[in-house]
């Protein structure tokens, strides 16, 4: 009897409408990585996805399916739908999503599940999202309700020990030494490693869905707990630094060890105990098979899919967020008796404000320039300025952040050439707040959506003179009409 292919033209055309519609996501997940401006350790996953490949691939399949192509069929017209909704909206993480779901279907047809060293498609294609830039998207939107969590813990653990403890919102005073728990210190970093360890585990353990929902939460409690340690840790070696045998707390590579001892300690738990018992019961959903159906109509259906795929990738790009039409205020003339002069913004800076909205306006002023960016959408246009200053191949540091005159984060970029500016970064509102932090921003904007913030950006020779770099910051407030703060300045950490 002759062997029937079933897969074939059906299977080329299926797997064709799958890369047109994965190809220009993938060309931005490559590029999230390479970019600096992303500062993304997505790529480093891409390894424990490809050793758990591996050591599943190279096990013989322990029983036959034939309802894996079926699911894998779904699921790649899931992705399509998915893919649809990131071409309309032009958001790039829909389209990242869009190929977690192909994971999970290539990692079907492979029957990575059925092996004698088996590992879970699901819980590999919810691996495969950590490869996005999923840390700078948590810091920005749970960044701040982070920091005040971990401050407000620190707080409490430092106060049983220390009773010369004074806790403020995100800022710490301890022996006289003001701690600031500023956006790095939210522990986004530490909490994506802890999450994606547990997703490995869950992926060869392969429990029932809601333990592993269960230990990934507990995972987060633990991963939030072990950071408000690592701020207190950092805040007594601050104010006491005997405790920490002289060693600077905030310098390398002791700020990393700590990090990472702090870590290893909101894992152990998760190490120790999370050993579930595998769900081999296996959920039975009655469809019909794809292998069940005529050539005819599958080469039909695949045909049907690329037409699809061509028709979403060729489809007009419309976010819903974007920005109202409304523009900065002119920037002076003069400042610091300087005369202004107007600097355009670059092509790709352009086209960016012409599909989003938004407005940006820059002036230089002698050595000294500012930048004012307006937005209703502050998702798409803010953002710290070394996420663009990488991208434009500086390397950045920073500094932490000041009160006084206005609440302003700092950053050091130094030019490949050697040359090095001081960056002060302000966010204001339409409604007259203001803040050094742009999650704090982003926070603010989402109880109250459509209000217009502004990101004022100063940026100095870091040679200049403190007090012509003083001056300068005075009337850029005046100019802006921006009041100081009268609260005493904070240490920068």
């Amino acid at each position: 009897m002759k062997r029937q292919a079933p897969f074939s033209l059906s299977a080329a055309g299926f797997a064709l409408a799958s890369l047109i519609l994965a190809y220009e996501p993938l060309c931005w997940l490559i590029g999230s990585w390479i970019d600096p401006s992303y500062a993304s350790t997505g790529a480093v996953y891409l390894f424990a996805i490809a050793a758990l490949l591996v050591w599943s691939l190279t096990s013989s399949a322990e029983r036959s399916s034939c309802h894996s192509s079926t699911l894998a069929v779904l699921l790649l017209a899931t992705s399509a739908l998915v893919r649809l909704a990131a071409q309309v909206l032009a958001v790039n993480v829909i389209g990242g999503v869009a190929l977690a779901l192909d994971v999970f279907a290539l990692a079907t047809l492979l029957r990575t599940g059925e092996r004698k060293r088996p590992v879970s498609p699901f819980w590999l294609s919810v691996l495969f999202l950590f490869t996005l830039p999923v840390e700078r998207i948590v810091q920005r939107l749970l960044g701040y309700p982070l920091q005040e969590v971990s401050a407000k813990l620190s707080c409490a653990g430092l106060g049983l020990v220390f009773p010369d403890l004074s806790c403020s919102g995100i800022r710490i005073e301890l022996s006289g030494r003001d701690v600031l728990v500023d956006l790095p210190c939210s522990g986004t970093s530490g909490l994506m490693l802890a999450l994606a360890f547990t997703v490995i585990l869950s992926a060869v353990y392969r429990p029932r869905f809601s333990t592993a929902t269960l230990w990934i939460f507990l995972t987060l409690v633990f991963g939030i707990l072990g950071n408000a340690l690592r701020i207190g840790l950092i805040a007594i070696g601050l104010a006491h630094p005997d405790y920490a045998f002289g060693a600077d707390v905030m310098a390398e590579p002791v700020h990393s060890l700590i990090g990472y001892l702090t870590l290893f300690f909101s894992l152990l738990p998760v190490l120790v105990f999370y050993r579930p018992n595998s769900a081999r019961k296996r959920l039975e959903v009655r469809y019909l098979s794809f292998r069940q159906v005529s050539r005819r109509d599958r080469n039909m259906a695949a045909l049907v899919f690329v037409s699809l795929a061509l028709i979403i990738v060729m489809l007009p790009r419309q976010a819903l967020d974007v920005s109202s039409a409304a523009e900065p205020a002119p920037l002076p003339l003069s400042m610091a008796g300087e005369a202004g002069v107007k600097e355009e913004l670059l092509p790709i800076e352009e086209r960016y404000f012409r599909q989003f909205g938004g407005h940006a306006r820059k002036r230089r002023y002698g050595p000294m320039a500012l930048t004012l960016v307006q937005t209703t959408s502050p998702l798409r246009h803010l953002h710290a300025p070394d996420d663009c200053l990488r991208g434009l191949g500086y390397d950045v540091d920073f500094l932490g952040t000041r009160f006084t005159p206005v609440p302003t984060a700092l950053y050091r970029a130094r030019a490949q050439t050697g040359e090095a500016w001081q960056v002060a970064v302000t966010f204001v509102s339409g409604r007259g707040d203001v803040t050094h932090n742009i999650a704090e921003a982003i926070w603010l904007w989402l109880r109250m959506p459509g209000t217009s913030w502004t990101s004022i950006q100063r940026i100095t020779p870091w040679s200049l003179a403190e007090h012509d770099r003083t001056a300068f910051e005075a009337a850029t407030l005046a100019a802006l009409d921006l009041s100081p703060n009268p609260a005493p300045e904070g240490e920068i950490r």
